[in-house]
């Protein structure tokens, strides 16, 4: 498995906390846990991206859905633990416009 997620919730917030690769193989797992963060009700997800080792195409296109997801459904999403090389590709794929780094 390319990815390990854990979901957290801390009163109105559900902590995604990613470790490994987000690629096409993490797409089950990461979906599983957006629907368990999700199940909370929470206002705001946090992707905490601090144990994030690669990020390809096909998991910005992951990230991307949740973006999606979050937006149809007014939840806030945040995300956390970025390297400075993420937050360029935040940056010039303009997710930052649609996601809170912290």
């Amino acid at each position: 498995m390319s990815i390990d997620v854990s979901v957290k919730t801390l009163e109105d917030e559900a902590v995604l906390l990613l470790s490994g690769r987000i690629d096409r193989e993490a797409a089950a797992e990461l979906e599983s846990a957006w629907i368990s963060a999700r199940a909370t009700a929470p206002s705001t997800v946090l992707l905490d991206f601090s144990r994030i080792d690669y990020i390809n195409s096909t998991g910005i296109a992951l990230i991307v859905g949740f973006i999606t997801q979050a937006r149809a459904s007014g939840v806030s999403l945040r995300a956390a633990g970025l390297t400075e090389h993420y937050r360029h590709i935040f940056d010039i794929t303009r997710l930052s416009d649609y996601i809170e780094i912290a």
